[in-house]
């Protein structure tokens, strides 16, 4: 008997399980692993924090929208490594949903052939944005995916004005949450509020109408922050809650211009391929006219996705995942449509993108750490009651010990980098000696770094030297070889692993 072949087996099983055996496979690296990235330690802790009663922007401060942290807030409540498998779960959930989102959206734009491999595409290629384990997009890209849904045009909307309204509402209130999620999905959520009015003004709307109606898009796109906004302003937090969401994003420096260069054409190689690729669907003929308007909402959306990538800057990895959800959807229909795409393209992108995002999710372990190294680390620090104060390190440390923060200002970065200088609300340096004036128990100082503001690094010293701090080890994640600084008279923690002398 013949073997069928792998296509034909794949067809023969339900997309859901085969997006779902996929996503354990590309993921399954980062399950368990609490550094897979710093973003997502400090998530965690700020939802930690929340549970014991801390507000973010005043008790614990960043420039996230409260909703990241509230999708946190389940898993925190687990503690650290149960509550670590419980978003990975949830994040896992939630990039399925958005591959069977793909494949429906590919089926509505008559790229039906090509639907499960632009699905598989996009859960390879998160290993190549840092999107293996729960960053802030993994989340919103479910979001953006279902307002798409919502907002393509059918049958029953098209004849009734009432359920179109309700559905095109229905769509921008799914924008408003994903900006509270983050912000940067402004510029989908502008792109589709104007496809809709677009698509009024082709229906032959009064202008009056469609003008009422952009109204009402805006609202309900705006109503998820200012409700942010109003709760912060009831109990005083008003200002806290501006600066912090707007005000700190206009004030934060520039990286360096190589620096930015770098990251840019990193970010720009990551998306090269699917850009392609996705921009030769543009010739593949539509089956029925309906299907314009609805390719020209994923071109749209795909063009929108980029402008907000370039225009937010700074360029991290992690800022190509909302950009990879549109393109992996355009892709979809030169892969499954043109014999080129599908014969040869197709084989050669999936193994591209299955072997290089592994590859990449892998390194990413190798330099950054595992959960053996961050529990090693834990216990050198120690459990007791006195305070922790991680100048640059991992934030994570603070929810595996345990210990107390002497600042709202605990993601390391913050205090740190250059670029922040300004930027978070209080001077930099005023606050370190703040900390140092509280006397921290122990203090985790990593090497120098790109970007690291010299004057921060020598106050640390300086504070250090001046409080009679011991160096208790030096402690490998990763690459990095952290410096744990203990205050005369501590026992918390292990004994040194190499011998302790003064910091320099």
């Amino acid at each position: 008997m013949r073997l069928p072949s792998l296509a034909t087996a794949l067809a023969a099983l339900p997309p859901w399980l085969v997006l779902l055996a996929a996503a354990i496979a590309v993921r399954a690296v980062a399950f368990g692993n609490p550094v897979v990235h710093v973003d997502e330690e400090f998530y965690f802790l700020t939802a930690q924090r929340m549970l014991e009663g801390a507000l973010p922007y005043v008790d614990i401060w960043d420039r996230k929208p409260i909703g990241l942290f509230l999708i946190y807030l389940p898993a925190a409540g687990f503690g650290p490594w149960v509550g670590l498998w419980v978003y990975q779960l949830m994040a896992l959930a939630s990039v399925v949903l958005t591959a069977l989102l793909i494949l429906r959206l590919a089926e509505r734009g008559g790229w039906g052939e090509g639907g499960l491999v632009a699905a598989l595409l996009y859960l390879f290629m998160l290993g190549f944005g840092d999107g293996q384990s729960g960053q802030a997009p993994i989340f919103y890209n479910l979001l953006t995916a279902s307002a798409m849904v919502l907002a393509l045009p059918c049958a029953a909307s098209a004849a009734s004005g009432r359920l179109r309204r309700a559905r095109a509402i229905g769509a921008m209130a799914l924008i408003g949450v994903a900006l509270q999620v983050k912000y940067s999905v402004l510029f989908e959520g502008m792109f589709l509020g104007l496809w809709l009015l677009w698509r009024e003004h082709r229906l032959g709307r009064a202008p009056w109408r469609i003008g009422v109606f952009g109204v009402e898009l805006v609202v309900a796109a705006m109503v998820p922050t200012f409700l942010a906004w109003g709760v912060y302003a009831v109990f005083g937090h008003g200002y806290a809650w501006f600066y912090a969401n707007l005000g700190s994003i206009l004030d934060r420096n520039s990286d360096p211009p190589l620096v930015l260069l770098g990251a840019f054409l990193k970010v720009a190689l990551i998306l090269a391929p699917l850009l392609i690729v996705g921009g030769l669907s543009r010739h593949v003929p539509v089956k029925d006219e309906s299907e314009r308007p609805i390719r020209a909402l994923y071109f749209g959306w795909l063009i929108a996705s980029v402008f907000g990538l370039i225009v937010f800057g700074t360029w991290f990895n992690h800022y190509a995942l909302p950009v990879m959800l549109p393109a992996c959807l355009c892709c979809a229909g030169f892969l499954g449509r043109n014999p080129t795409g599908r014969r040869l393209v197709t084989p050669l992108l999936l193994l591209a993108a299955g072997l290089g995002g592994e590859y990449t999710v892998w390194s990413a372990k190798w330099h950054r750490g595992d959960a053996r190294q961050l529990e090693t680390l834990a216990e050198a620090i120690g459990r007791g009651p006195g305070c922790l104060y991680v100048y640059s390190g991992n934030s994570s440390l603070y929810s595996h010990t345990g210990r107390c923060a002497l600042s709202p200002w605990v993601y390391p970065s913050h205090l740190s980098r250059e670029r922040e200088n300004g930027a978070i609300g209080v001077d930099q340096l005023a606050e370190i000696g703040r900390i140092f004036a509280r006397r921290p128990e122990i203090v985790v100082m990593g090497p120098a770094f790109s970007g690291e503001r010299a004057e921060s690094r020598r106050l640390v010293i300086d504070r250090l030297k001046a409080g009679n701090y011991t160096l208790r080890g030096h402690y490998p994640l990763g690459k990095t070889l952290l410096e744990i600084y203990a205050a005369p008279g501590s026992t918390a923690g292990v004994a040194p692993r190499r011998a302790a002398r003064s910091p320099s």
